[in-house]
């Protein structure tokens, strides 16, 4: 009994060892932090891997594309942050309830009183034509009159509640397209974009940037200064490829979408980038010690005609990876 005891504990070893290689390799792959949010989301992918999650995740992987936080979010994983941004959405979501109830209830108000202002009308209408009841004219006229002006009053201030409330939507709309940290558009923004010119036939350039050793900068120096990083090389993006699609793809990771210019032309502007992030050397701003040089690498590929951006991101996605094979702060292109 006690060896098979013992052959039964080796099994259920091997397999947790199994699981968690498989849930590490998972993590790697993704670059995704090993916090428990990401650890439960990997552990449930490689448990069921016929279920519908993992099914989900292998058709927005597909060609290569990896997952970032975001995309967790969106498939039920959740992040620390998902609760504020649940709420904000929740709010406007009940502001909006809110005003079609209102404007429901003032549709049923001013039907009434278009009831009780068509009698008061046949009223006076019987009363002028039978030659009397002056007063009783002057009477219906007045409240008429004042059932309009109330009506209309309710009307402007309806109106001005829904112009501010459909304000709060777009801006909502916006921030769901925006990275906070950044300021740049992010992955969703930059699917739309790349959706948006592909079907117009705009010819695109895709690369795709990834800081070198950031985990690095964040253990050894702290998030915050991660952060500023993070906004330092956006910036230095944005400026160098200035008339084109710049965003934050998640993490370190960031993604241009060059329009209307050949490769060529594309390589020497995310050249020039390189150049001016390499050239840059930063201090912490608390002590002044140097931080050293930050890079990036990248990989840079054309879209064919027709491609899905699956397909033209597996392409640059690898040439990012031959490029930080090949000693990283360099950009590979076909």
């Amino acid at each position: 009994m006690g060896l098979a005891r013992s052959t039964r504990l080796v099994t259920a070893d091997d397999r947790a060892g199994q699981i968690f290689d498989c849930v590490r390799a998972f993590l790697t792959l993704h670059r995704l932090s090993a916090d428990p949010i990401h650890y439960a989301f990997a552990y449930e992918v490689v448990c069921n891997p016929t279920g519908g999650l993992a099914q989900s995740v292998a058709t927005m992987t597909e060609g290569g594309i990896r997952l970032s936080a975001r995309d967790i979010v969106t498939l039920g994983g959740g992040t620390p942050g998902a609760p504020a941004d649940q709420a904000q959405s929740d709010g406007l979501v009940a502001q909006t309830q809110m005003q079609v109830e209102g404007f429901t209830d003032m549709v049923r108000s001013i039907r009434a009183e278009t009831a009780d202002f068509g009698r008061d009308l046949a009223a006076s209408a019987t009363a002028m034509r039978a030659g009397t009841g002056g007063g009783e004219v002057a009477r219906l006229t007045a409240v008429m009159l004042d059932r309009v002006r109330s009506a209309e009053a309710r009307l402007h201030a309806a109106t001005s509640e829904a112009d501010q409330l459909r304000a709060k939507l777009e801006e909502a709309r916006g921030d769901a397209r925006r990275d906070p940290l950044t300021g740049l558009p992010n992955r969703r923004a930059f699917e739309e974009a790349f959706a948006e010119q592909s079907a117009r036939g705009t010819r695109l350039c895709l690369a795709v940037c990834d800081v070198d050793r950031f985990k690095r900068v964040n253990d050894q120096f702290g998030h915050s200064v991660g952060d500023r990083v993070l906004k330092a090389i956006a910036e230095a993006l944005s400026a160098a490829c200035d008339g084109h699609f710049v965003a934050r793809y998640g993490g370190e990771e960031f993604v241009i979408l060059f329009s209307n210019v050949d490769l060529s032309h594309a390589h020497l502007t995310l050249e020039s980038a390189r150049c001016t992030v390499d050239a840059k050397r930063y201090r912490l701003r608390e002590t002044d010690m140097p931080l050293g040089a930050v890079t990036f690498s990248a990989g840079l590929a054309s879209a064919e005609p027709g491609e899905t951006l699956g397909a033209t991101f597996g392409r640059a996605d690898k040439l990012l990876y031959a490029a930080k094979d090949s000693g990283r702060n360099q950009v590979r292109c076909p």
